[in-house]
């Protein structure tokens, strides 16, 4: 495995890259099995896997944890050495971002919904990062997990929008052993939280059961959801269609139940699609 640091180490391979297939797996670093999957995969369907981390200041609003978001860069390196991943890209700040840079905004509705509440102007630095990765790296297929589905439905949308030539993989949500979903973030949580925190897997697990049975009714489902996540600040309960629309009922094979909640000082996400 070669580690890049550089923009030009980087456009220096596309030469090597000429009628090879490559998988391209973007994070921010600390991996776990749901990354693991997402390179796995890459390997599997790609002649070449470029993984990145990089972790995007832009993306994280005043108060979050770009400070102390955890950074494991040895480990990774090795995970991704052990994961047959070809190139790792690792550049610095200074190399991904001028001073005065050209910028890309989130879409009106869909940027600005649900995390776009919470988090006005995450979805803005998140595309800008994605977009220069997507334009330096120029994969074949880009892997993303679903656990953000709302940004993985912003990125298929600017793909869409820019005429971008790369196929978005959408890669399904890693679990713990007792359902919950994996996240970088869940090294934060004490014993005690985690239990806690295992209620927003088993209302999505619940209301899954629920519509397994027929209830199509999403204020049920949402009602039910909520008292299995009592002990737990709820941000929001969501269900929506593919394109982040609020229903009433639930459309089978065009539909997800979404969940934010904070749990302690850490804020999760979870959810499911239908």
């Amino acid at each position: 495995m070669e580690i890049i640091q550089t923009v030009q180490q980087l456009q220096q391979l596309q030469n090597r890259f000429k009628k090879l297939n490559i998988g391209f797996v973007p994070t921010m670093g600390a991996l776990h099995d749901g990354h693991i999957s997402l390179i796995k995969q890459a390997r599997e369907q790609n002649d070449v896997v470029v993984v990145s981390i990089f972790v995007n200041p832009t993306q994280f609003l005043e108060g979050e944890d770009l400070e102390t978001y955890p950074k494991k860069m040895e480990a990774d390196s090795k995970i991704c050495e052990l994961c047959n991943v070809d190139y790792l890209f690792a550049p610095e700040i200074s190399t991904m971002y001028s001073g005065d840079e050209v910028l890309i905004k989130a879409p009106n509705i869909r940027g600005y919904t649900l995390e776009g509440v919470k988090r006005p102007g995450h979805f803005d630095g998140m595309l800008q990062i994605v977009l220069k990765l997507l334009n330096l790296v120029q994969p074949t297929n880009a892997y993303f997990g679903k656990k953000d589905a709302q940004q993985l439905s912003l990125i298929k949308l600017m793909v869409d929008n820019f005429f971008l030539n790369v196929n978005i993989v959408e890669c399904e949500i890693v679990r713990e052993e007792d359902g919950l979903a994996m996240s970088s973030r869940n090294v934060y949580l004490s014993k005690d939280e985690r239990i806690d925190a295992l209620s927003i897997s088993k209302s999505l697990k619940y209301a899954a059961k629920q519509i397994g049975s027929g209830e199509l009714d999403c204020e049920v489902l949402i009602n039910s959801m909520r008292e299995i996540m009592n002990k737990i600040d709820i941000e929001y309960v969501a269900i929506t269609n593919r394109k982040f629309e609020k229903i009433e009922k639930i459309e089978l094979g065009n539909s997800m139940i979404l969940v934010a909640a904070q749990v302690g000082t850490t804020r999760l996400i979870d959810n499911i699609w239908i």
